[in-house]
């Protein structure tokens, strides 16, 4: 975890962090970052063993985090997971909304039970948590919340219909959040990654439905992101230095987004 160049923030320390699908990916290299900060991060995913092996690494790491099994589809799963980081912390100052799954497949090969799928995980679990992250932050007249959105809720793909149409929704309600809450105090922004080399990246080029190469070919910059970056701006978004952005979508993607030559 030893990142010699990175920002430190003061004002994020002691700040009680919650991050949905945090056990890997981007959402662990999120509570890394945080806790570097000096943070309270607490994890909330569905997956037990990733999600136990995630809370000993941060506090292995000197950490102040907590692990929280629950499906952010669950509303009473999701209520109960706040009211168990409230109870501990006495509050919630920051909410990254970073759970969500992949879905690529043709249009007319999608079923009404995929289609609910992505609907439930990728937008309904993102206005469940920041509904519950609201209840707490707007009578407290603070607070801050990201949604991880995608470059593909910003523009469009074949082959990714609820992918970008969900994501798509976690861009305008983020700024609906924003505008609704920012007279109370509460910033809500959304970060628009491109492609990120997870280790789900990673399996997916190992079984060959994913060419690294020819993605990164499509990337004005010619590579794609480390997840420790998506976590750096999520950093930011939350930090002071981020004070007046509220419905804003960070797209990080490269260029990926504004390239048009074919």
């Amino acid at each position: 975890m030893d990142h010699p160049t990175e920002v430190i923030h003061s004002e994020l320390r002691g700040q009680r962090v919650v991050i949905t699908g945090g056990a890997k990916g981007i959402g662990f290299s999120t509570a890394q970052a945080f806790v570097r900060q000096g943070a309270r991060v607490a994890l909330l995913d569905m997956d037990a063993a990733a999600l136990d092996a995630a809370g000993a690494d941060l506090k292995a790491a000197g950490g102040d985090a907590m692990a929280v099994q629950a499906s952010v589809t669950d509303a009473n799963a999701v209520e109960r997971a706040f009211a168990q980081v409230e109870q501990a912390w006495g509050g919630i100052d920051v909410l990254i909304n970073n759970a969500g799954i992949s879905a690529n497949k043709p249009t007319l090969e999608v079923t009404v039970d995929e289609w609910r799928r992505a609907v439930d995980i990728n937008l309904t679990g993102v206005f469940l948590c920041a509904q519950a992250a609201g209840r707490r932050m707007v009578p407290a007249g603070s607070g801050c919340i990201i949604n991880l959105a995608s470059m593909y809720g910003v523009v469009a793909a074949p082959d990714r219909a609820a992918y970008c149409a969900t994501k798509g929704a976690v861009v305008l309600l983020t700024e609906t959040l924003a505008v609704e809450w920012g007279p109370m105090g509460v910033r809500v922004n959304a970060l628009a990654p491109g492609y990120v080399e997870t280790d789900l990246v990673r399996d997916l080029a190992a079984r060959g439905r994913l060419d690294p190469e020819r993605l990164k070919q499509r990337t004005p910059l010619r590579r794609m992101a480390q997840p420790a970056e998506m976590a750096d701006l999520a950093v930011f978004l939350a930090s002071r230095q981020a004070a007046y952005i509220t419905g804003h979508t960070l797209v990080a993607d490269g260029g990926w987004s504004r390239y048009s030559y074919l």
